[in-house]
């Protein structure tokens, strides 16, 4: 017997209502939940150039399949779609890399700004290279 002459299977424990979108009221959940289902597109273009792949090991007429495929509108939609949402996976982790990692030099924290400097310059490095690698 519980002290309010109840049985235990009587007492009910509060659990206030939640919405679904609780997540949409302040931005800083927003991104969050929006980082986390951008590794949703991650997945897809890792799925989409592993296709690519595949289908230019196969030989010229497996490659064309690959590329009426690619230009139906619903997978440049899907493209366009993931590549907003890798930018912003991009961005935001980059903008978290100082609080996951504290770089020290000479006994020195590096600043934040130094760290994401770094990652943008080797991005920008990084896709130059690409770039004129295709356009060459």
């Amino acid at each position: 017997m519980t002290p309010s002459g109840g049985t235990p299977t009587d007492l009910r424990v509060y659990r206030p209502r939640l919405s679904t979108w609780w997540w949409t009221r302040k931005r800083t959940y927003f991104v969050f939940v929006m980082r986390e289902l951008s590794s949703i597109f991650i997945a897809w273009f890792v799925v989409y150039l592993l296709l690519l792949v595949y289908a230019v090991g196969q030989g010229e007429a497996a490659y064309r399949r690959f590329l009426d495929w690619a230009s139906s509108p619903w997978v440049t939609v899907v493209n366009v779609v993931a590549l907003v949402f890798v930018l912003l996976h991009t961005v935001t982790w980059f903008n978290l890399t100082p609080q996951a990692m504290s770089v020290r030099v000479m006994d020195r924290a590096v600043p934040s700004f130094h760290i994401i400097a770094g990652q943008y310059t080797g991005l920008v490095v990084v896709s130059g290279f690409v770039f004129w690698l295709v356009t060459r």
